[in-house]
């Protein structure tokens, strides 16, 4: 295991635990602050998390367990934006407590099916748990990593994912690995944190941190290219949410870092995308 999958691994089984206990999920910071994946905004009382915070409406959360809600630790709302058919087979990777997957399941219907995947017992035992709660039967979780996905070669319609895939030490094996799994014809529609331009290392690293944990958010042509790579066609990403400096001062600032001398070298660097693929070929 990399140092980069057991820090991500102790994180997310952390954030599962406060939310079993009745808090919100953070996927970094102490066990006891409440609410996302590594913005500062917590640290505020009744800030909204420019990262994480509203991506689902209420609509599709009604009749969801509360506990899939507050685990959503995502960048975006890969269901929302996905078409999902009725009778389609659906794979989450890094599903987390299930929010994405329980919505997958509904949108596919009692005729399809939604997998999720995940390394960590501890999400994997709340998504199952958010299951059962839900009384969705189209669904199963997997324990695994994404760089190896325990499901047969053309068994998956569609691949989804909510700011996972820059965890992984190992990109081009996880996009491999969808690859494999897809069905001629699958789809890819993720989302995922990604850079766009030049930053400097140093400033880099920092903003990084604040985005996703220990996040190795890709640049959007880097991704587009090992997509293309993996041998996925039809490769598009969609800004969905862009992130000033501004949304990151606070955090920037307990770092040491004077966000008003580098705001002009992030600003809208970093963003929440929604990245689209398809696999050759039709089934």
């Amino acid at each position: 295991m990399t140092d980069v999958t057991k820090v991500v691994k102790e994180r997310y089984g952390k954030a599962a635990l406060q939310v079993m206990n009745g808090g919100a999920g953070s996927c970094c910071g102490p066990v006891n602050q409440a609410s996302s994946c590594c913005s500062a905004s917590p640290l505020v009382p009744g800030a909204v998390d420019p990262i994480t915070g509203n991506l689902y409406d209420a609509e599709q959360t009604r009749g969801l367990p509360a506990e899939a809600v507050l685990a959503s630790l995502g960048c975006g709302n890969p269901t929302a934006l996905a078409t999902l058919l009725p009778g389609e087979i659906v794979l989450d990777l890094g599903s987390g407590g299930g929010i994405d997957v329980l919505l997958s399941a509904r949108r596919v219907g009692p005729t399809g099916k939604a997998y999720g995947l995940d390394m960590t017992d501890e999400m994997l035992a709340l998504a199952r748990e958010n299951q059962r709660t839900s009384g969705l039967e189209n669904v199963e979780f997997l324990k695994g990593q994404i760089e190896a996905i325990p499901l047969p070669d053309c068994s998956v319609d569609t691949i989804i994912s909510n700011c996972v895939i820059n965890l992984s030490a190992d990109k081009d094996r996880v996009l491999a690995e969808a690859f494999r799994v897809l069905k001629p014809g699958g789809r890819v529609a993720v989302s995922d944190v990604v850079v766009r331009g030049e930053i400097p290392p140093e400033i880099r690293r920092s903003v990084e941190l604040w985005v996703g944990c220990i996040s190795g958010a890709l640049d959007e042509s880097v991704y587009v290219e090992k997509l293309t790579r993996a041998g996925f066609v039809d490769v598009s990403i969609e800004p969905t949410r862009v992130y000033r400096a501004d949304d990151a001062r606070e955090f920037l600032n307990t770092q040491g870092i004077d966000i008003d001398t580098i705001a002009p070298l992030v600003d809208n660097k970093f963003y929440s995308g929604f990245i689209r693929a398809t696999k050759p070929g039709r089934w």
